[in-house]
């Protein structure tokens, strides 16, 4: 099989070199799968980690959270399955989904829904497994309440969009210029224009001065303080970014509002966690109320282009960028 190696850190994405390296087909131990991956989704976590961003990476490694493929070896009841999944240690702590084939334990695959292709659920993961977890420790917003989430059009943000409405929720979504919002969603997602004025101003001029019950912050600080006032009286904000690390924080607001914020980092919910997750996700998707993300044939790289892959997601692609490493 072919699989990326690290080795080292790199400088910087121009750098950054990823040949795609022969390796031995994998042993096994008991209770453990073969899963040779068909699809393995590029997430701005994987390149970071790459670059050497996370401090608890080991080295050498091969990089990659997300996967879907076919069981090709482990327990009988097992083999022939297409299965997805994610997890936090894998191309981290751990070798990762960005190779032929990948080792886990039988507990932490899930079969995929029927109606998601292989090369769709590969993509599935991260964005939805976060977007999820954010939600579910915040509280999963019910019929009628309002959730802003800020950076709405990136995959995070699309995510929740979609969990959100299919719960009935109206939502808001913010991006730093004027765009239509581009995912699937179950209702209408109003977008606002950071740059044409305050966005509290706009959701609470639009909710008759309630404010948000959710704020899904996928951006962190810059839009910390509109956010902190678009929330309403016992709303929760969830964070997973930030570019400054310090913020102002107005404590009187904060209790007064009667505010709660979450904080979340799917690198610390390994593959069971996320298979868990993938178990409350997998029945909207066999509905349809929840809906893949779209793979065009730019967005598809073989393992010996993943050097452009990694390069593409760093530098903001906006659709989901998938190997397919099983491909030969």
């Amino acid at each position: 099989m072919k699989a990326l190696r690290v080795t080292e850190k790199a400088a910087d994405i121009d750098a950054l070199r990823l040949p795609a390296h022969d390796a031995a087909r994998p042993v096994l131990a008991a209770g453990q799968c073969l899963v040779e991956v068909h699809s393995a989704g590029v997430n701005p976590s994987d390149v970071k980690a790459t670059l050497g961003a996370m401090p608890h990476a080991v080295w050498p490694r091969t990089p990659g959270r997300d996967f879907a493929g076919v069981v090709v070896d482990g327990p009988s009841d097992m083999v022939g399955k297409e299965v997805w999944g994610s997890g936090g240690e894998l191309g981290i702590r751990r070798d990762g989904t960005h190779a032929g084939y990948l080792v886990l334990d039988a507990k932490s695959l899930r079969v995929k829904p029927a109606n998601v292709s292989l090369l769709e659920a590969g993509a599935i993961g991260v964005p939805f497994i976060t977007a999820y977890e954010g939600l579910r420790r915040a509280g999963l917003p019910k019929e009628g309440e309002v959730v802003l989430v800020l950076g709405g059009n990136g995959k995070v943000g699309q995510a929740t969009a979609q969990i959100a409405t299919a719960r009935g929720a109206r939502v808001f979504g913010v991006e730093r210029t004027a765009q239509p919002y581009r995912g699937h969603a179950s209702s209408d997602v109003t977008m606002l224009d950071a740059s044409a004025g305050s966005i509290a101003d706009a959701v609470l001029e639009a909710t008759g001065g309630k404010g948000a019950d959710i704020v899904y912050n996928t951006v962190g600080s810059p839009y910390f303080a509109e956010a902190n006032r678009a929330m309403g009286i016992g709303a929760r904000q969830i964070f997973i970014s930030t570019f400054d690390r310090a913020v102002p924080f107005d404590i009187f607001s904060f209790y007064r509002g009667q505010h709660t914020y979450v904080g979340i980092d799917t690198l610390a919910l390994d593959s069971l966690a996320g298979a868990l997750i993938l178990d409350e996700l997998a029945p909207l998707f066999d509905s349809g109320a929840l809906r893949p993300f779209e793979v065009f044939p730019h967005g598809v790289f073989g393992l010996d282009q993943a050097t452009d892959a990694y390069r593409a997601v760093l530098a903001g692609a906006p659709d989901r960028i998938v190997l397919t490493p099983s491909v030969r």
